[in-house]
C-alpha cells in the first residue's frame, strides 16, 4: 500500500480534532493520501487488534492493509464522531469476519474419518471465541448509553479513567460508577445467556447509574 509507506510515522498521540479535519477532507476529495494521513497514526493499534484476533503476524499485517481499503469505502457512508473507537470496532469486525470465513472453509474440508484431531479442536476453540465475542458485543449494545461509551473506552480501547474523563467531560466519580455498574450489567447479561434465557437485559434489571 504505497500511500501508507509514503506517509511518515505520527510523532505522538493522534488528536481527535485533527481526525475530524482529515475525515472531512477525505469525504470532500476522496483523496487516498488524505485517508492515509488519517490512518497512519493508528497502524500500531490496528496491528495489535488484528494480531490478537488472527494470531499470525503476517495475517495481521495483511488484515491492516485490507482494512485501509475497507475504510476508504465505509468512511464515505458513515458519520464518525469518535474515530478511534469506530476504527477499533471496524478492525475487530473485520477480523471476526475473516475468522468466520476461515472456519467455514475448514469445516467444508474436514474428513469425517479424522474428526476430533488437534486441528479440529483448535477450530472449535476459534468458533467458541467468536461466539463469546458476539455475545459480549450484544450485551454491550444493551447497556445504557453512558455505560456503553465508558465500557468501550476502558475495556476495548484501554483508556485510563483520566483519559475517559477528558474525552467525555464526565466527572471521575461518574466514570468509575459507569464502569462498575456496566460491568455488573454485562455479567448479568452473560449469565442470562448461559441459562438460555432472553439475552437482552430486561429494563428493570439494568443498573443505570
Amino acid at each position: 500500500m504505497t500511500f501508507l509507506k509514503n506517509i511518515p510515522p505520527h510523532p505522538g498521540t493522534p488528536d481527535p480534532a485533527d481526525d475530524q479535519v482529515l475525515i472531512l477532507a477525505y469525504k470532500q476529495t476522496q483523496d487516498l493520501k488524505v485517508l492515509a494521513q488519517l490512518y497512519q497514526p493508528y497502524l500500531d493499534l490496528l496491528y495489535g487488534v488484528c494480531l490478537k484476533y488472527l494470531g499470525e503476524p503476517e495475517t495481521a499485517k495483511d488484515a491492516v492493509m485490507d482494512l485501509f481499503e475497507e475504510l476508504a469505502q465505509k468512511l464515505l457512508r458513515h458519520e464518525v464522531t469518535h474515530f478511534k473507537g469506530w476504527l477499533y470496532t471496524l478492525a475487530k469486525n473485520h477480523c471476526l469476519m475473516k475468522l468466520r470465513s476461515s472456519s467455514r472453509t475448514r469445516i467444508q474440508s474436514i474428513d469425517p474419518e479424522s474428526m476430533q484431531t488437534a486441528e479440529d479442536l483448535h477450530l472449535k476453540d476459534k468458533v467458541e471465541q467468536e461466539e463469546q465475542f458476539d455475545r459480549l458485543s450484544g450485551c454491550i449494545e444493551g447497556l445504557p448509553a453512558d455505560q456503553r461509551t465508558v465500557i468501550r473506552l476502558f475495556y476495548l480501547e484501554h483508556n485510563s479513567y483520566k483519559e475517559i474523563e477528558t474525552a467525555t467531560g464526565m466527572e471521575w466519580n461518574k466514570v468509575r460508577s459507569y464502569i462498575q455498574n456496566g460491568r455488573r450489567n454485562l455479567k448479568l447479561c452473560l449469565q442470562r445467556q448461559e441459562k438460555g434465557k432472553d439475552p437482552v437485559l430486561q429494563e428493570h434489571k439494568i443498573i443505570n447509574e
